[in-house]
């Protein structure tokens, strides 16, 4: 299925299950509600997966990468070429992710979804460019409509490709010198909030780099005509790798996946994505709350509530590879607990 602009259509979770679920979780050898937010989780990937038995099949981690223009205002700390080097490094297995995915089980896919460099072909990276970077949104839109939307094209192709292999888990990552400062802008513009309520340290600002980026961010704000449209604010002040993202919360939703949001960049694709499909955050399960300024306010936005609180702020996934084992715990008691009857155990009294 279709919509105006070609992309995914996102269905509302089916509730048709929700009380036999809700049945079966309280009838498990416990007291009621006393697994917490585990037994929400449970529920909602019950329904997602419409079955009372759900499960977790190939878990997937995506990691998009791309460039931004906005890094030449002297938004972050780190130079660009950091992109480049660090996609060199998931490839070789060092980063963090890397660590985690392994920890969780997790397939690790890692997409150039627009880095300013020419990659040599290698098995471990699915090579689909859109351009070398993002121009610089404070002189000029970052990409064109077009631009965006082929992004998002390509972030939902990535997805049903691992649809086709039968992953029902999945998680976004991204690496992107200045990334924090397109999200920042995407928060401020899709949700009505001041842009300085929206700006943090990304990679490390101290106080006069944070005084700098929130101005740089101000002004390019001010120059842009202020559209809520998703498409021309993702256009204006995204990335190649934000975009990507926007689509594949889609293609992840249409295909009933239960989809694990990670940090403020993943959490900025998705506030795009729900503005086209608001539906899609039925299917999202919020993996931490990070340590960047606007993370907490985005998660407030959606209603959220992180499984994690990790103070993290590293991005790539990380904070979705470590929520994993909690769904793997949640679909677990759900399958393997005994009831208060099959184990002959004694309820409280009504």
């Amino acid at each position: 299925m279709t919509t105006s602009h070609s992309l995914p259509v996102v269905e509302p979770l089916d509730q048709t299950l929700r009380a036999e679920l809700q049945r079966i979780i309280d009838l498990k050898t416990k007291p009621p509600g006393s697994l917490g937010q585990l037994e929400a989780l449970a529920r909602q990937m019950g329904m997602i997966q419409r079955s009372t038995q759900p499960s977790i099949v190939r878990p997937a981690i995506i990691v998009f990468a791309a460039d931004h223009g906005i890094a030449n205002a002297g938004v972050s700390p780190y130079p660009q070429a950091v992109t480049a080097q660090m996609v060199l490094n998931f490839l070789a297995g060092g980063a963090a992710i890397n660590a985690f995915s392994r920890v969780a089980g997790l397939e690790l896919e890692v997409v150039n979804a627009g880095v300013a460099h020419e990659f040599a072909p290698h098995e471990k990276l699915v090579d689909i460019p859109i351009a070398r970077g993002t121009r610089n949104f404070a002189q000029e839109p970052a990409m064109t409509r077009d631009e965006a939307l082929a992004a998002m094209r390509a972030g939902a192709d990535r997805v049903r490709h691992h649809a086709a292999l039968g992953t029902n888990v999945i998680g976004f990552g991204e690496m992107g010198i200045a990334n924090t400062s397109s999200a920042a802008c995407l928060m401020s513009r899709l949700c009505g909030v001041p842009i300085d309520d929206c700006v943090g340290r990304g990679t490390g600002l101290d106080n006069a780099g944070l005084v700098k980026k929130r101005n740089v961010l101000a002004a390019a704000l001010a120059y842009h005509p202020a559209s809520n449209d998703p498409l021309d604010a993702l256009a204006t002040f995204g990335g190649f790798e934000i975009a990507m993202m926007a689509g594949a919360y889609l293609a992840a939703a249409e295909a009933r996946m239960t989809i694990v949001v990670d940090g403020f960049i993943a959490t900025s694709a998705l506030l795009v994505a729900d503005a086209f499909a608001p539906a899609v955050r039925d299917y999202c399960v919020f993996a931490h709350a990070s340590n960047e300024a606007g993370h907490r306010r985005m998660l407030d936005h959606f209603g959220a509530v992180p499984l994690l609180a990790l103070d993290l702020r590293l991005g790539e996934g990380t904070g979705a590879a470590l929520a994993t084992p909690l769904l793997r715990a949640a679909v677990a008691f759900v399958n393997e607990m005994a009831s208060f009857e099959s184990a002959g155990v004694a309820q409280r009294d009504a």
